[in-house]
């Protein structure tokens, strides 16, 4: 009786996972048969679109070959290597201080000047300055890599340490939190949630920073592929590492949507 009910009030089960993940196959199989069909009928000129099978001899190349006498597994680390230093560095300013801030207002008030302030510059801005301050070598990129990062951390931080509410703090006091304590077992798990949700945010905008942090003096890394190729005009290798690029940050944005469903199971992503 109650399955009729239901059919009766025209409610309509939603469809499975499975349903919008064919839907998304089918999305990518239509681009690239349309990218086949556009490079074979020449629709467009062969250096601004090169055809699937170009893109896929240059990305065999890679793999078996290297580039420019290093593997392609070894310039993915030297990219893995900047970023993950500068996500550390991320993580142990940001959080801390951000939720130091989202608690005292006078420090915020301090602070938020300078986050907005840098906070919508491009990288390329400021990162001469960088150079000049910190050298060519991997200092000034994983400097420029923290500063894309550390806004975005921050700025969660804040609002996450903000939405706490109130009774939970002062049901915490009640009970002897204070100090250290509080911060550690209260405030920052009840930010944590939000907190990865801002890592999420951060890694994507430090990862889309890997280009012009590997601009300068670099002679490895998948951003320094794609400017290297540029040069020579290899639209297949551009193309090639800009498709790698793109399945490695979908990879990373998988795991941390994954950490974020273990740690807040209630959050839907």
């Amino acid at each position: 009786m109650a399955i009729k009910i239901r059919q009766s009030n025209g409610r309509r089960s939603s469809p499975g996972n499975g349903f919008y993940l064919a839907i998304s196959a089918c999305s990518v199989i239509a681009v690239l048969l349309l990218w086949w069909i556009a490079s074979r009928h020449a629709w467009v000129n062969p250096l601004f679109l090169p055809s699937p099978s170009e893109v896929w001899s240059a990305f065999a190349d890679i793999v078996h070959e290297g580039y420019k006498g290093s593997t392609l597994l070894a310039h993915i680390g030297a990219s893995f290597r900047r970023i993950f230093l500068a996500l550390i560095l991320v993580f142990l300013t940001a959080v801390p201080l951000g939720i130091v801030c989202g608690r005292n207002r006078l420090l915020r008030a301090i602070f938020d000047p300078f986050i907005e302030f840098y906070r919508p510059l491009p990288p390329l801005a400021y990162y001469s300055l960088l150079v000049l301050w910190f050298g060519i070598q991997d200092t000034s990129k994983i400097v420029l890599l923290f500063l894309g990062g550390f806004a975005p951390m921050f700025i969660a931080a804040v609002y996450s340490t903000r939405r706490i509410p109130v009774d939970r703090i002062n049901g915490a006091r009640s009970l002897g939190a204070n100090g250290l304590r509080l911060y550690l077992f209260v405030i920052f798990p009840s930010c944590l949630p939000d907190l990865l949700t801002g890592l999420r945010t951060a890694v994507g905008v430090t990862y889309a920073t890997l280009v012009a942090a590997e601009m300068v003096a670099a002679v490895s890394g998948i951003g320094w592929m794609v400017l290297d190729a540029s040069k020579y005009l290899r639209s297949d290798i551009i193309y090639a590492v800009i498709i790698i690029m793109g399945i490695i940050a979908i990879l990373i944005d998988s795991a941390i949507r994954l950490l974020i469903r273990r740690v807040s199971p209630w959050i839907e992503q």
